[in-house]
């Protein structure tokens, strides 16, 4: 729907052309996504260092994002309108695992600062139970300001609500006004909270990086994964303006709302997707000193899997 309340339909072309890029993506993310949990689950190395564990748990999250948000947007070309009670399920989970990565960053780059600025520290600080007990508070706090969006719906929709179809959307499941207005407040919230977070760390790590580097190219290499850190996190922040920002697009570019939420999809909830990986796999040596090792077994095993087929031909 547009402003005006018209239906708009993307062209069978345009419609193909989108959901084939969307699904590429999904599959080279999950590929590489894959690929990361079964190298941190094949080396137990992983499993009693903090920063690695915060890691896999963004990698599993943004898994589950992703799935469930392709999944949704190739389903609203197909069937137009979902049953609510399916719809309440995906945006609710859609939401909760959006909200979770830049929280979850954001304790990333707390265990970095420690880890950088409070060395003799730092593994006093971040032991593995307190990483886990993290874990679960920062799914506490995606969780419980939106699931009551749920249990206000089912107190003032009725049960034939919950039984119709509808277009997906989460404005068209939770309609009361003051959910709009409880949402708005809680992503002011959650944007200060972990803006100021990004913005204290990310210089705190710089000038220890500055101050305890004596080679040039050390500092520039903590300069760059910083500046990594801070773009994925300010691009999933973008999350919690979205909605305001597609507005104001729609206000200023009328008729374009299908390529406004197309182009919003992607750099907010795609594009982080693809820097994790970078920052974390490509560019960590440890990390992707073992994840080399597990394409190099995977491709051996696929090596001798044809030839053991070669010579029973």
């Amino acid at each position: 729907m547009n402003s005006t309340g018209t239906l708009v339909r993307d062209t069978f072309s345009t419609a193909f052309a989108k959901n084939f890029i969307l699904i590429g993506v999904w599959i080279s993310l999950s590929y590489i996504n894959i690929s990361m949990v079964a190298t941190f689950f094949s080396n137990h190395i992983f499993y009693e260092d903090p920063r690695y564990i915060l890691f896999i748990h963004m990698v599993i999250n943004d898994a589950v994002q992703l799935t469930v948000t392709v999944t949704l947007f190739i389903v609203s070309y197909i069937y137009y309108t979902i049953n609510v009670s399916v719809c309440c399920v995906i945006i609710l989970v859609a939401v909760f695992t959006t909200r979770n990565t830049p929280i979850n960053l954001a304790g990333m780059a707390v265990e970095r600062y420690i880890a950088i600025c409070e060395p003799l520290r730092h593994t006093q600080i971040c032991t593995v139970r307190r990483t886990y007990i993290l874990i679960g508070f920062i799914w506490f706090i995606c969780i419980v300001p939106d699931i009551t969006d749920l249990f206000i719906t089912l107190s003032t929709e009725s049960i034939s609500f919950f039984h119709s179809s509808i277009m997906c959307m989460r404005q068209n499941v939770f309609k009361e006004p003051v959910l709009l207005y409880k949402r708005q407040a809680f992503d002011a919230i959650y944007f200060s909270l972990v803006f100021l977070t990004l913005i204290y760390t990310y210089l705190k790590i710089l000038f220890a990086a500055r101050a305890i580097s004596t080679e040039k190219t050390s500092v520039r290499k903590a300069r760059k994964t910083i500046l990594l850190h801070g773009v994925q996190l300010l691009m999933c922040m973008l999350s919690y303006i979205s909605p305001s920002v597609e507005v104001m697009l729609n206000i200023i570019f009328p008729g374009r709302i299908l390529e406004i939420r197309y182009a919003n999809y992607l750099i907010v909830y795609i594009m982080p997707r693809f820097l994790g990986p970078i920052i974390y796999g490509a560019r960590d040596q440890k990390f992707c000193k073992y994840l080399k090792r597990y394409f190099i077994i995977v491709q051996c095993k696929s090596s001798t899997r044809v030839h053991r087929q070669d010579e029973d031909d």
